[in-house]
């Protein structure tokens, strides 16, 4: 897909016609749960599973003569998404959408199969009519990283280039914009009059994993190489979703004054204790030892209204939960909001409205006063 969005640069995907229709003659929803089926009319496969991030178990299907079909529990989300993994007669494996299914979102590692259930309802703004919107690269040389640091500067066509405005400085900004709706949310908000005029910094990820995690490095270049170049800001926002959120509150809180205000969803602020999982991660160590930081802090030099999201079905709820609890210990403003769904970019897009559009109308309405 490749069609603009309204108000919003050319590059970025429609995501209205993402995942908001019935799927006919895909999963079965019934007061027990959810089957899914497979057809194999040749009988050519070995084995079924399903993949899915919702820690479900007894994801083996049965094969029942021509099909291979799956019961699970109904999980505790509004929407799902998933993915096949089929084994052929010699035990190799891929996977694959489902075929009967017609629904899709898009992600960072290519398309699933989506299953909403009754009553999920995908955000009016990603149908509303947005503000024009112009954009502008912006880029800053980063020895320090190796590279360049880059992104795209959004701001409505009738902001002029000097008038100060709430400035969102945003993690993976790119892909939110491609996959999340992030701009068009933007241009359809101040259409609506739900937000002021405001820019967003879309900054893209580089080397993520190595940049994320809790760099000094990046964080250095970031705050006092890159922000410098952009536009005076009334209010400045750091957004981030996942490990891009671990990181938007490492620069805040290494490279002072930081922001005034952070948004952050499904961060990656994991502790060895709830997150053995991720300890292959290349980043674990620097993670771990930054969070356990914050954790262990006795004082904030700089406190900031923060807003968290996280999915219901995550493993990184368990830590969202805990950050969010110290950030409040350190004197910072924090609400915690759940999503009933994972981690992705759908349910980040899902949580904007309310939950970004009050923090910004907070922090605008603060320095108009």
């Amino acid at each position: 897909m490749c069609a603009g969005l309204p108000g919003a640069p050319s590059r970025f995907v429609n995501v209205s016609t993402v995942a908001t229709t019935a799927a006919p003659g895909g999963p079965v929803i019934d007061d027990n749960g959810v089957v899914f089926v497979l057809a194999d009319r040749y009988r050519r496969l070995g084995g079924v599973r399903l993949q899915q991030d919702l820690g479900l178990g007894g994801l083996v299907f049965t094969r029942e003569r021509t099909q291979w079909w799956l019961r699970v529990p109904r999980p505790p989300v509004d929407r799902m998404e998933y993915l096949f993994e089929i084994e052929d007669a010699n035990g190799h494996r891929s996977t694959i959408t489902d075929p009967a299914n017609p629904l899709r979102a898009p992600g960072a590692f290519g398309d699933k199969s989506v299953l909403e259930f009754p009553g999920y309802r995908a955000p009016d703004w990603l149908h509303a009519q947005g503000v024009d919107g112009v954009e502008r690269e912006i880029a800053v040389e980063a020895p320090l990283l190796g590279g360049e640091l880059t992104g795209v500067l959004w701001a409505p066509t009738d902001l002029d280039e000097d008038e100060p405005a709430p400035l969102l400085v945003v993690h993976d900004g790119p892909e939110f914009a491609t996959l999340g709706g992030f701009v068009q949310y933007l241009a359809a908000m101040i259409a609506a009059g739900a937000l002021p005029p405001i820019r967003a910094a879309l900054l893209s990820p580089g080397e993520r994993n190595e940049w994320y995690s809790a760099n000094a490095d990046y964080a250095q270049t970031l705050m006092s190489q890159l922000l410098p170049t952009l536009p005076a800001a009334t209010a400045r926002i750091g957004v981030g979703v996942s490990l891009g959120a671990l990181a938007m509150l490492h620069a805040h809180r290494t490279q002072p004054p930081g922001f005034d205000a952070l948004f952050l969803q499904s961060g990656s602020f994991f502790v060895p204790e709830l997150d053995g999982q991720e300890s292959e991660f290349s980043g674990f160590a620097a993670v771990t030892e930054f969070v356990d930081s914050v954790l262990d802090s006795g004082r904030d030099p700089h406190p900031v209204p923060t807003v968290i999201t996280c999915g219901v079905a995550e493993e990184n709820l368990a830590n969202n939960q805990r950050m969010a609890h110290r950030l409040t210990d350190l004197g910072y403003p924090t609400s915690v909001h759940t999503v009933r769904d994972a981690h992705n970019y759908v349910a980040w897009r899902d949580a904007l409205h309310p939950h970004l559009t009050g923090l910004i109308s907070e922090m605008a309405d603060d320095r108009a006063a």
